[in-house]
């Protein structure tokens, strides 16, 4: 291994910044409120992004598009462009920490549609690590004990949505470098929520589209400290910080807008990621390709 990725403490500290920022992205759509429709508000979020692209004009022009390669692109954008849509819907109907605990149900989704779709061995531990994420997520959920709202079958379909997302993202990576890839799903994603944004089109005010665009910003600065984070420790130290990003949330939602603190949701996030933590360190031990990707890989 090289030496920039001897660092764990430097890596867990750009994860812990990643995780703030990442938790700014929740707080800012948040209170943005739910006037402006989901297809709207993430079309302005990655339309303004747009803008962090222009550094890479040149090098997208210079990359060389294979027909499997646009396809894969097309399958990405439009799956992420729905699990975007929705991710800001849930957004609207429940509170900060449910989101970002049940964000942590992509990884298993992953795992487990990689077993079936990439041939990836599930070996009996990972199997039982997913049975008890598995179980994280109904310790949120909780159905039968209270009302399962459509913003948790929301962030379900979200998190069904990014495991495609993912998965492509991992087939592209082997044939693009990574700021490509990232470019073309940002812009693959604005341009399929264009219709959905112009099908509901409220004409936003100037502290909207100032809020949207902090988002971009913090979504941009999020994924930045994130790949430094990686490039500097392993997934095995970067993997349990992004607990406290639960953490935050819940104390974001308590103080700053008025949401109850859940313990059950804080419990069921810790099983989900306790979870999560071990197929990764499996993944290192068996030094297999990671294909899970990191529970604190924004979705927005």
């Amino acid at each position: 291994m090289e030496e920039h990725k001897q660092r764990p403490l430097l890596g867990v500290i750009w994860m812990v910044v990643a995780g703030l920022c990442f938790v700014a992205v929740t707080a800012l759509v948040k209170l943005n409120g739910p006037r402006i429709p989901a297809g709207e508000a993430a079309f302005l979020r990655y339309g303004l992004g747009l803008l962090f692209l222009l550094p890479l004009f040149k090098i997208l022009r210079a990359t060389t598009f294979t027909p499997r390669l646009w396809r894969l692109i097309a399958v990405r954008g439009f799956f992420h462009t729905f699990g975007v849509t929705l991710w800001f819907f849930a957004m609207t109907q429940i509170s900060i920490a449910e989101v970002t605990a049940m964000n942590y149900l992509t990884p298993v989704f992953v795992t487990i549609a990689a077993a079936i779709f990439l041939k990836e061995r599930l070996a009996f531990r990972r199997i039982l690590a997913v049975c008890f994420a598995l179980l994280g997520a109904m310790i949120i959920l909780r159905p039968g004990f209270r009302e399962v709202s459509i913003g948790h079958l929301a962030m379900l379909a979200v998190a069904c949505m990014f495991c495609v997302s993912y998965l492509t993202a991992k087939m592209l990576a082997d044939a693009l470098p990574a700021s490509v890839v990232v470019s073309m799903l940002s812009i693959a994603v604005t341009v399929g929520l264009a219709p959905l944004a112009y099908a509901v089109w409220i004409p936003p005010t100037a502290g909207e589209v100032g809020l949207l665009f902090l988002v971009a910003c913090f979504a941009t600065a999020g994924h930045y400290a994130m790949t430094l984070a990686f490039a500097n420790a392993p997934l095995t130290v970067t993997q349990p910080v992004t607990f406290i990003q639960l953490i935050w949330a819940v104390s974001l939602g308590y103080f700053a807008f008025g949401e109850g603190i859940d313990l059950w949701v804080i419990f069921g996030g810790f099983v989900i990621l306790s979870s999560i933590t071990f197929i990764t360190w499996r993944e290192a031990v068996l030094k297999r390709g990671e294909i899970t990707p990191g529970t604190n890989v924004p979705k927005v």
